[in-house]
């Protein structure tokens, strides 16, 4: 059975009829209790004189399955009752049902049965809101867990200086635990904010938070991400996003993360310091290599809050391939790990500032461009070792 049926009978055809209606026809007492787990029930049956029917000729069934003769004592002709001792948790929220029935099997009464516990305090009270448009919280019924009876939670919260308590109505369907507060937001003004849970056994209460939404907004994920190849550069991609649109009037100061993995794996590197810039070089990275990159936003400062946002989720993957190097396909080396690729990358880096001491021209400062002239030379002269090196073999 999926739910507690209650069941209460007033005129059954074992009766005969008169002018009068009879009263209830069997009764079980207490109807539909309310129980701690481990807690010991007696129930009585209790059956109307003109039934005919001895107490000794009816039987419990608890869940759909028959009870011991060994839990019943027969308290007078029309009286039978059930010791159940260690009660354990309730298998629905809707109760558990406890049924009296004739000797022919026919159902007389039924009871509720709800085993469970006071709820405890609710923990992990966390809030985010998005884009400043709304104030969505979500936390954990506690340690115990559920309570195995049916347990209402109430959102509470209340401006810190002058509001009233008010209660959340925008309980979200998609996620157990969480309520979004969608009417009459306040910007620079402290929210309080609690959970209250409460059931037949008792109630709790988390701990109160106090926030403000400029602290803690979270957006999209960044828009229009794109990712291409340098050149012919083999061991680089070019990233590059716009900022969410849904913040393009605020005055924030965005960072960025981005995380990438290889087109095989299912593992993903991230690069945390990013800032606010809205492309970023990948370099060091496997030649003739099909990578997936994301990118994420985090809002720092809206309106010159002193806090950082909350990062949101992050972008649609992007796919772009580096280029072939042609010293794979010779295959004069393999393919390096990303410690070797470092050391590399950094053992290159110290040969351009080298070279480009004697090429910049009096330029100040190092740009992009000409470190991209700088590694298409180091390529070019690869090839060239390689082919003289193919030459010397054949």
């Amino acid at each position: 059975w999926i739910f507690c049926l209650q069941l209460h009978f007033n005129i059954l055809p074992l009766i005969s009829m008169s002018s009068h209606p009879p009263p209830d026809v069997a009764i079980i007492y207490p109807q539909d209790p309310v129980l701690r787990i481990g807690s010991n029930l007696t129930a009585s049956c209790w059956v109307h004189p003109e039934l005919g029917v001895h107490a000794s000729s009816l039987f419990w069934t608890l869940n759909g399955q028959q009870l011991p003769s060994s839990f019943y004592r027969v308290l007078s002709p029309t009286n039978l009752s059930v010791t159940l001792a260690g009660l354990n948790a309730s298998k629905q929220t809707s109760g558990d049902n406890l049924v009296c029935h004739n000797h022919k099997g026919h159902i007389l009464a039924g009871s509720c049965l709800y085993v469970g516990m006071p709820p405890v305090k609710p923990v992990n009270l966390t809030c985010w809101s998005r884009n400043t448009k709304d104030l969505t919280c979500s936390w954990a019924p506690g340690e115990k867990g559920e309570t195995n009876i049916s347990t209402q939670y109430k959102l509470k919260y209340k401006l810190r200086w002058y509001g009233t308590e008010k209660e959340c109505a925008d309980y979200t369907h998609t996620q157990l635990y969480s309520c979004s507060i969608t009417q009459d937001l306040h910007l620079f003004t402290p929210y309080e904010i609690w959970v209250e849970a409460s059931n037949q056994l008792g109630w709790a209460t988390s701990d109160v938070i106090t926030l403000d939404i400029l602290d803690v907004v979270t957006t999209d994920p960044p828009s229009g991400v794109t990712v291409s190849r340098v050149g012919q550069l083999e061991d680089q991609l070019s990233v590059r996003w716009e900022a969410p649109p849904a913040l393009k009037d605020f005055l924030f100061q965005a960072k960025y993360q981005i995380r990438y993995r290889l087109e095989d794996s299912q593992d993903w590197k991230v690069m945390e310091d990013v800032g606010n810039q809205t492309s970023c070089r990948l370099a060091g990275l496997r030649p003739g290599t099909v990578y997936f990159v994301q990118v994420r936003c985090n809002p720092v400062g809206i309106y010159g809050s002193r806090k950082a946002g909350i990062w949101s989720e992050w972008s649609h993957p992007t796919a772009a391939s580096t280029p072939h190097s042609e010293r794979m396909m010779s295959g004069s080396c393999d393919s390096k790990s990303s410690g070797d690729s470092n050391s590399t990358l950094r053992r290159e880096l110290k040969q351009f500032f080298g070279w480009a001491r004697k090429h910049a021209y009096g330029c100040s400062s190092m740009s992009m461009k000409l470190y991209d002239q700088w590694r298409v030379l180091m390529q070019k002269s690869h090839k060239v070792r390689n082919q003289v090196l193919q030459g010397d073999k054949s």
